[in-house]
């Protein structure tokens, strides 16, 4: 199987590690739970939805995590947040290469939402500890259920961001936005306005993401080697990066804070033919991105 959406954790991990490498830490045998999903009656899973240990990336010692959209969403609950914060702790305490996040979630279980919420905090703490000990830190996204809420913070507090054209990447998701402010300002139903605001594409162009890639775990695979490298030696948060990312914003805002759908930034962009980005596959649209994006290094 080379599609990456169509894999389960298991075996992106699996397949983006190198073959027979990864040693998992507090593997499904172990039988780790969430004890508050048995309180309330809810199904368990054996590892809590998220894969984590250390393994082998091009011969390095890489440490990484994989959540299982396929277990609520991948969503984050007080265990499914201590087993990523202790990988992380773990990679900077062994001095490894790279620390890998192949993230697929929904955000924070409504089940343990306090815990959970605490969860996604030391994650995100813990994210820039491995980067402040000079360990570079990628995430991949490309997983059915995006990732959203918490997460998705977390996903950018990483150096780099691989997206594919499927996966998406936001604060809210679309059904959150709906509910709180109504079909209006954003239809839920509309996939293709799901896929343009949220999507790989629109993220890349707006500089949320560093590389857009294929639907395939080889090229999940090269882009992450590639991206390691290219942070190694600078992985760390600085002053001048928030700066950086804060004149970004603002500019953003500056520029599309009228506009009300992803389309209409394209043609803010220059894009010649904003219509035809959604055709395109990931090679051709990178092609054409490049004088357009905002926030490219």
């Amino acid at each position: 199987m080379s599609s990456y959406l169509e894999c389960n954790a298991r075996e992106r991990i699996a397949r983006v590690f190198d073959a027979g490498s990864f040693e998992e830490f507090l593997p499904p045998a172990a039988r780790v739970v969430s004890p508050h999903l048995a309180q309330l009656d809810a199904p368990v899973s054996f590892d809590d939805g998220v894969i984590v240990g250390r393994g082998r990336l091009d011969g390095q010692i890489v440490f990484g995590a994989a959540q299982e959209g396929g277990f609520m969403g991948g969503a984050v609950g007080e265990v499914h947040g201590a087993k990523l914060v202790g990988m992380l702790a773990r990679a900077v305490q062994e001095e490894a290469h790279a620390v890998l996040l192949l993230l697929e979630s929904g955000g924070v279980r409504l089940h343990e939402a306090n815990a959970g919420l605490i969860a996604v905090s030391e994650v995100m703490r813990a994210i820039l500890d491995v980067r402040a000990a000079g360990i570079p830190v990628v995430v991949l996204i490309g997983g059915s259920n995006g990732c959203f809420g918490g997460m998705g913070i977390a996903a950018r507090c990483a150096n780099t961001v691989v997206m594919s054209e499927e996966a998406r990447l936001g604060m809210s998701g679309p059904e959150v936005i709906e509910t709180a402010h109504g079909v209006e300002e954003f239809d839920a139903r509309d996939r293709a306005l799901v896929w343009r605001t949220t999507g790989g594409k629109h993220r890349y162009l707006l500089g949320d993401c560093q590389c857009l890639v294929a639907d395939n775990v080889g090229a999940f695979r090269e882009a992450a080697l590639d991206a390691i490298d290219a942070a190694r030696g600078h992985a760390a948060l600085t002053l001048a990066d928030l700066d950086a990312e804060h004149l970004m914003l603002a500019t953003r805002l500056r520029d599309f804070g009228s506009a009300s759908e992803p389309l209409q930034i394209w043609k803010m962009l220059g894009i010649p033919d904003p219509a035809a980005v959604p055709m395109l596959d990931a090679d051709a649209f990178t092609e054409l991105a490049q004088p357009y994006r905002k926030g490219a290094d």
